[in-house]
């Protein structure tokens, strides 16, 4: 399998995993300047990338937030978890929220997101009358009382 990145922007950076036993390729923001995004407000940062996943098995570029920016900063996925579908060909652009109580500044080339390829199950979609029976049944949320 092959992973392949066009710079649609000459300043844009390829990914990479920070150390060998790194899950995700670190992105980074192609941006001409600082961009800074105050608590509560949410900003779109373009990667300057565009990908194309290659291999036996379907796959998705699953977009996950930065442990660090997270933890320390507030600096989160605004959509939680993005999604690059296998056909899409358009620059990678991270979704970012201040869920922290201070303003956040993202510099030019700083790693903000990191890009895990994972496989994709593609089943058919069909309607069913009834499901199977299971213990928990329709019980949603605490119906196991671990809330």
């Amino acid at each position: 399998m092959e992973l392949y990145f066009k710079k649609l922007r000459e300043t844009a950076i390829l990914p990479k995993r920070a150390t060998n036993g790194s899950a995700g390729h670190d992105l980074s923001a192609c941006i001409d300047s600082p961009i800074e995004i105050k608590p509560g407000e949410r900003a779109l940062i373009p990667t300057g990338l565009a990908a194309e996943y290659v291999g036996e098995l379907p796959a998705a570029l699953l977009i996950y937030a930065r442990s660090s920016l997270a933890v320390k900063q507030g600096i989160s996925l605004a959509n939680a978890v993005g999604v690059v579908d296998s056909d899409y060909r358009g620059e990678i652009k991270v979704p970012l929220i201040n869920l922290g109580s201070e303003s956040y500044t993202i510099s030019p080339g700083e790693r903000i997101a990191q890009l895990v390829v994972t496989p994709a199950l593609l089943p058919e979609v069909r309607e069913a009358a009834d499901l199977s029976h299971t213990d928990r049944g329709e019980g949603g949320f605490g119906s196991t009382n671990k809330f």
